[in-house]
């Protein structure tokens, strides 16, 4: 029609997000989910196991800072989008099904804390090392976790032609654009900056030695950067403060909090903790992982 703009390519979203093997239904939202975890449990145990853990705590931990997680991802959601759930015309009941998407990051990253936290104490594990060792494989789940949006039709951007725009059907889109087909994929740029994330990560643990939580407030100063002009290209609804949606004035609070927390553990001197368990325990057979951490194995060298 004359006066469209012609889209040279775009990004197809898909036709379905789920698929029903022998009833039961494998929902693409969820699968990302899933390798996320995984990701996230993979890198973490490779970088314990360089601090002086042994394999397999990770997975430990992971039993209870993944359920915890994802309970806080979904309160810190309907919390933040409560006419959804509670509002004229909202589903109450519907705050509960996690697997039509709509996790909050800081809501998972603040409750799985707490459950990384109980883990660790359980396995006589510091918890500044977990956090540490895990950060990266966070960053990474979150890459994958995003290409459930993709897979939901949701948490894209304004309306664009650009080559990589998103198409979006039209029952997914917002009611303020119906006619617009594509928009900025923000899933993928969020996926992008997570994986640009692990490696800034990755990189600055092996250059400065950083320990004792330090790599978990780059990672919250880092995520937090490019979350801010994310949220500035998103169109869902979300609750405003002074003007700004709520997601951002968390990210800038966090973003301060977290470079605070940096210069000052770095002006003291803090450095990697010399092991990664709780003073006092003495887990059976810690000297010879200790030994094999320390060796120079390219085990040891991945941080």
């Amino acid at each position: 029609m004359i006066g469209q703009p012609v889209i040279l390519a775009s990004i197809p979203s898909p036709s379905q997000g789920v698929w029903h093997l022998g009833g039961f239904p494998l929902r693409g939202y969820a699968l990302c989910i899933v390798v996320g975890i995984l990701m996230a449990i993979v890198v973490g145990d490779r970088r314990l196991v360089a601090r002086g853990g042994k394999p397999g705590q990770i997975a430990d931990v992971a039993m209870w800072a993944v359920p915890f997680g994802i309970v806080g991802g979904r309160i810190y959601h309907v919390i933040t989008t409560p006419d959804d759930y509670f509002g004229d015309g909202g589903k109450p009941f519907d705050a509960v099904k996690i697997w039509e998407g709509g996790l909050g990051i800081w809501g998972a990253i603040a409750l799985g804390a707490v459950g990384a936290w109980i883990g660790a104490r359980q396995a006589g594990l510091a918890w500044p090392p977990i956090a540490d060792s895990v950060v990266p494989g966070v960053a990474l789940a979150q890459a994958a976790g995003r290409w459930g949006n993709w897979f939901n039709q949701e948490l894209y951007g304004k309306p664009t032609d650009l080559p990589w725009a998103l198409e979006i059907d039209p029952e997914n889109r917002p009611r303020a654009t119906p006619d617009a087909a594509t928009y900025h994929p923000t899933f993928l740029y969020e996926s992008l900056w997570c994986i640009g994330v692990a490696v800034l990560l990755i990189w600055a643990d092996r250059r400065f030695n950083l320990g004792r939580g330090q790599v978990f407030a780059l990672y919250v100063a880092a995520y937090c950067t490019g979350r801010v002009w994310i949220e500035a290209l998103r169109v869902d609804e979300a609750h405003h403060i002074l003007g700004m949606r709520l997601n951002d004035w968390t990210s800038i609070l966090l973003f301060l909090a977290a470079v605070v927390f940096l210069v000052i553990s770095r002006r003291r001197g803090d450095s990697r903790e010399p092991s990664p368990y709780r003073v006092g325990h003495t887990p059976a057979s810690d000297s010879a992982t200790s030994d094999s951490a320390t060796s120079d194995s390219p085990a040891a060298d991945e941080r």
